[in-house]
């Protein structure tokens, strides 16, 4: 399967220019000859900033200090919660550069976290992103994206955004402040071979490890891959509709067993843009799975998969939701779920020194192999984030805000015995940043 995607991307690549378009990057606003790449399609997240916040062509530096304090920072380890003052340091380095073929973006934040009083869980934090998007001629492109995250307060991750993607991964259990690695790499060929028609290929890889099992008793590590292809037909300037083919398969193993859970879905979408702010997305098709955990027979059925999202971007304010009703594998679970989820995220920029931010996210599994003893039942998870933003000059800012985890996950030693938690946290940042060419 990855040989296949890799020659469909080099095909796509070496592909003579048909067309007499040139496809646009992702989202409002484009010309008349101009395509986008739908959200169901696009493998992006909607933008969590406002449009007056966003900016491009700059390199920005800055530096971090937040003071937290969490309720619950050793939820698998003792029957009565332990509470901790909480202690960041990071800095941070961010580039975005824009020419007239290619667009490319990096950051990188490390920092370290001090607990007190239990010394035991202070850790260095660090994620690094990298994006890079070239345009082979005006109407075919290549990208490739890659995140990496060192984390052991999940907490202090950062934020993913609310992704309109029908490959987004389920996201199960949370160990709030275990020691984990994780990866993912994606790359995508987009081709536009007419004036409202455009063919596309894709891959995906990604992994799940937690450094330390001491603190993820009872979660597997995982490793991710998968590819897709698509078709998008531009129905009118404001509508696309198309055809999206997925493969993906995840491996999990932990000391309690191991599983697979292979997925085929074939989805057809459609997008309606809504002038230049508003984008509604819905997908939806057949979905394939065969799940194997030795020595059990393996499991495979048909099902049905839903996936539906908006995206509202102004100038003072950003809003973002999906819904997703899909089976798959878990990451921190082993074998396979029937997940019906939920996310959401706003900005609104209340007044010109005021920023108000809130975030929510659900997910409810349910087990498809009910029947073997090594594999969770399922459970649900809910968590949220309310903040606001100040700024205190032009170099620096003040942030203050709260965040709630809440999950139900029976026979999983990392949250058995208190598995909420409640963080709250003040933070005092200095930023800079500096203009690059045009």
């Amino acid at each position: 399967m990855l040989t296949r995607i890799c020659l469909s991307l080099v095909l796509l690549a070496a592909m003579p220019a048909w067309s007499q378009v040139e496809p646009s990057a992702t989202g409002p606003p484009v010309t008349e000859t101009e395509m986008q790449t739908p959200p169901p399609i696009s493998g992006q997240a909607y933008p969590t900033e406002t449009a007056g916040e966003e900016r491009s062509n700059y390199l920005r530096g800055g530096l971090r200090l937040q003071v937290a304090y969490d309720d619950n920072v050793e939820p698998g380890i003792t029957s009565k919660p332990v509470s901790d003052e909480i202690y960041t340091i990071g800095s941070s380095i961010a580039l975005d550069q824009i020419t007239p073929r290619a667009h490319k973006m990096f950051s990188y934040s490390p920092g370290f976290t001090l607990y007190e009083p239990t010394s035991a869980l202070n850790a260095l934090n660090q994620n690094a992103t990298a994006s890079y998007e070239y345009r082979l001629s005006p109407h075919a492109k290549v990208s490739v994206q890659d995140t990496f995250v060192q984390a052991s307060n999940v907490f202090d991750q950062p934020a993913g955004g609310v992704s309109g993607s029908t490959q987004a991964a389920a996201v199960a259990v949370v160990a709030p402040f275990a020691e984990q690695l994780s990866n993912g790499t994606s790359g995508e060929s987009t081709f536009q071979f007419s004036r409202n028609s455009m063919i596309g290929a894709g891959g995906t890889y990604s992994i799940l490890d937690y450094s330390n099992p001491a603190q993820a008793a009872g979660l597997p590590n995982s490793h991710t891959y998968g590819g897709s292809a698509f078709f998008n037909r531009r129905l009118s300037s404001a509508q696309y509709m198309g055809v999206n083919y997925q493969y993906s398969k995840m491996t999990s193993s932990s000391a309690s067993g191991a599983s697979g859970t292979e997925m085929y879905t074939i989805y057809s979408f459609y997008t309606l843009y809504l002038g230049h702010s508003l984008s509604l997305s819905v997908s939806g098709g057949p979905q394939h799975f065969n799940v194997t955990e030795a020595p059990f027979p393996a499991s495979t059925a048909w099902t049905p998969a839903v996936t539906a999202s908006m995206g509202w971007q102004r100038s003072r304010t950003n809003l973002a939701a999906s819904y997703s009703r899909t089976v798959n594998g878990a990451g921190g679970l082993l074998g396979a779920f029937e997940s019906t989820a939920g996310n959401a995220s706003g900005r609104w920029q209340a007044t010109r020194t005021w920023t108000l931010g809130v975030a929510a996210s659900y997910s409810i599994l349910k087990s498809v192999t009910p029947l073997s003893p090594t594999t969770s039942q399922g459970g649900h998870t809910m968590s949220g984030t309310v903040s606001v933003t100040h700024p205190i000059g032009e170099h620096f800012s003040a942030e203050i805000g709260y965040s709630r985890l809440h999950q139900s996950y029976g026979g999983i030693a990392a949250i058995s015995e208190n598995p909420d938690s409640d963080h709250g946290y003040i933070s005092i940042s200095y930023q800079f940043s500096r203009p690059l060419g045009r």
